[in-house]
């Protein structure tokens, strides 16, 4: 009994089928991104941190999100790595390691979203309210409002795992190249109709708020921008609101490919390559869209490329 145990708390990845051909430029091209997604946001966070003209709610926003980015990637992509010259049978991952990766993978996209609706209202008070922006935006209130943003996370995502853990299991095969929730009720030969629903219920939810709060924050900002004489400061406020936009349309697009293709069963080699792309392109592209509108960052990237010409 005590080998049955032990033996149904290996699990086997399925992974990614790389012909042996394609594995050193799939593994090449991974370890690129992680090492630029790395490197680009943490000088983000070590730039923010060190310059004492960048200590701005806005800011430190940006630092916020290039931690969560930097996290999120190692979750998973190291281990990706790690897998692509492993051959499937021996794919194998502890079964409290893999609950570990449900949890952080899951916790970065949460907060991913809680942090953007954060960014969403400061920009809001900035160009709607200015008067009021530096006696209600305050260092104080952001950190306040970013550890609301984290603990609300924390907390959907721990009842989201713990859902999944209750269950017995009858299968050692997780059909992905990392662990996510969805792999691991299916573990299960119980009735996981709970888990689909709370799944379901706090992706939706989870979306749904942000989606709600960006739209109308947005659209007072545009009224007020398009409203506003000031053509040099029009433009500064739409530049700044276009790329917030990107940077979440990237995520919500990227995170509802991977639930839609969850019910697809044909299409499971997608959906693998729609997971990893969820931890790479996101937080590759936010930390050059936040860092270009640091003029810091600007500068500095302007004296590399002259010095190097």
């Amino acid at each position: 009994m005590d080998n049955e145990s032990i033996e149904m708390d290996i699990l086997q990845l399925e992974g990614l089928n790389v012909s042996p051909q394609s594995s050193l430029a799939a593994l090449v091209l991974l370890l690129l991104l992680y090492i630029f997604i790395m490197v680009s946001n943490l000088c983000l966070v070590v730039l923010i941190t060190t310059e004492r003209s960048l200590h701005q709610p806005m800011y430190l926003l940006f630092c916020n999100m290039g931690i969560n980015d930097a996290f999120g990637a190692t979750a998973v992509i190291p281990r990706v790595l790690w897998d692509v010259f492993t051959p499937t049978t021996r794919r194998y991952i502890h079964y409290y390691e893999c609950v570990v990766q449900v949890f952080c993978a899951y916790f970065h996209g949460g907060v991913s979203h809680t942090v953007l609706i954060i960014m969403a209202f400061d920009r809001y008070m900035a160009i709607c309210n200015p008067l009021r922006y530096n006696t209600i935006m305050t260092n104080r209130m952001v950190v306040a409002l970013l550890a609301g943003a984290w603990s609300a996370a924390f907390l959907l995502v721990a009842i989201l795992v713990f859902l999944s853990v209750r269950l017995s299991r009858c299968r050692r095969v997780v059909l992905n190249p990392f662990c996510d929730n969805a792999s691991l009720f299916k573990l299960s030969c119980e009735n996981v109709l709970i888990n689909h629903i709370y799944g379901l219920g706090t992706a939706m939810f989870t979306m749904a708020a942000s989606l709600c709060g960006i739209t109308l924050t947005y659209l007072r900002i545009a009224i007020v921008c398009l409203g506003n004489r000031n053509k040099v400061a029009r433009g500064k406020a739409l530049r700044t609101c276009a790329s917030h936009l990107v940077v979440y349309i990237i995520l919500l697009l990227s995170g509802n490919i991977i639930i839609i293709l969850h019910r697809f069963p044909q299409l499971s080699e997608h959906r693998k390559l729609a997971s990893i792309f969820f931890h790479v392109v996101p937080p590759s592209m936010n930390a050059v869209i936040y860092g270009l509108q640091i003029k810091q960052v600007r500068e500095r990237i302007v004296f590399v490329f002259s010095r190097t010409k």
